[in-house]
């Protein structure tokens, strides 16, 4: 099943991707250092948050729309706040 996930990379950063396949061999292979190249200069990298889909193509579109939120829209989300999503999506020039 295709999943979309968010890591901790060592550095604190947060990395966004998709998979077609097992999340978590996926981020065994982050932590290898084949899975990305921003990836693998920051390892060890720490799975916090995935969704599963259907369909790859729901995975890869959200993995688009993750990676153009910013970090505190990310870390709601990852922390369930929920309610905290819709202020955070306002420009940030609000």
């Amino acid at each position: 099943m295709p999943f979309t996930y968010i890591l901790r990379c060592s550095d604190g950063s947060l990395y966004v991707g998709s998979t077609r396949f097992d999340v978590h061999k996926r981020v065994y292979e982050h932590n290898l250092g084949q899975g990305s190249r921003y990836t693998a200069c920051r390892r060890p990298v720490e799975l916090l948050w995935c969704a599963e889909f259907e369909k790859v193509t729901d995975a890869f579109g959200l993995e688009k729309q993750l990676q153009r939120w910013s970090r505190a829209k990310r870390m709601a989300l990852i922390e369930g706040r929920f309610e905290d999503l819709p202020r955070l999506a306002r420009s940030r020039t609000d």
